[in-house]
């Protein structure tokens, strides 16, 4: 009698590229998540392009508007920083305003570093949200993947941005802050003239920003092996929280 060879089990196969899982996070989410929950965890290509966008997002700002007048603008929006202006002495403005311009240009050019420090203490929070409270079983390195392909459409925000500078506007009435059509806020009201805590509710509650939190949703519970309601409560508990703090913060700074 013959021996039969036992059937070995399929291979899985080797995953995505990092472009095919650009797409299809916009077009399918769960097949990059569960890419990325099989063990293909490679960040680098979001990274690049979130940084080059950002820096186009730069050079239109600093060509269109002027780094000067963005800090111009931020501080007449800012009732506590007029009155520190108007309060300081001659020599003191300019070290203030140099200060101002200094840090603004910074954020910018740093803006990568900073994604990249600011993706590693979100993905530290949802990893311990999501395994701790809801029994998940997800990696560090997996919801760190996941942060940086859920923070994709940020891209089409800044690139909306640049679209925006380059239409016939007005210099002065650039917001640094809320610089895309994508809430209420930025469409209907004046940053200056509004309630501080009604409008810092009004920009939280973002087109772009509520698509970016469904896809954590989706994918920190793809990753963790639990149910999408439980991402879902876990990624929009935390921004709830943190919405609530800027709208208390706006209403005490007046």
């Amino acid at each position: 009698m013959s021996v039969q060879p036992v059937a070995e089990p399929a291979a899985e196969g080797a995953g995505l590229t990092q472009w095919q899982r650009i797409v299809y996070t916009f077009t399918a989410p769960s097949k990059t998540f569960d890419d990325i929950r099989r063990g293909n965890k490679s960040w680098w290509l979001p990274l690049i392009i979130g940084a080059l966008v950002s820096y186009i997002f730069f050079a239109a700002v600093a060509q269109k508007v002027g780094m000067q007048q963005v800090v111009d603008n931020q501080i007449r929006m800012n009732v506590k920083a007029q009155e520190q202006m108007a309060q300081a002495p001659p020599d003191q403005r300019e070290k203030i305003n140099k200060f101002w311009l200094v840090s603004t240009e910074a954020a910018f050019i740093g803006g990568p570093i900073l994604g990249l420090i600011g993706a590693a203490v979100v993905s530290l929070v949802l990893w311990g949200t999501i395994n701790f409270a809801f029994g998940g079983k997800a990696t560090y390195g997996s919801i760190f993947a996941v942060s940086y392909y859920a923070w994709l459409p940020m891209s089409v925000k800044a690139l909306l941005g640049v679209v925006v500078v380059y239409t016939p506007m007005a210099p002065e009435s650039f917001n640094i802050k809320n610089f895309a059509p994508t809430n209420c806020a930025a469409i209907f009201m004046d940053p200056v003239e509004s309630n501080k805590a009604l409008y810092a509710l009004a920009t939280s509650l973002d087109g772009v920003m509520i698509w970016t939190l469904v896809l954590f949703g989706i994918g920190v519970a793809t990753v963790a092996g639990v149910k999408r309601g439980s991402g879902y409560i876990a990624v929009f508990g935390w921004w709830a929280l943190i919405v609530l703090i800027s709208v208390g913060w706006a209403a005490f700074m007046g």
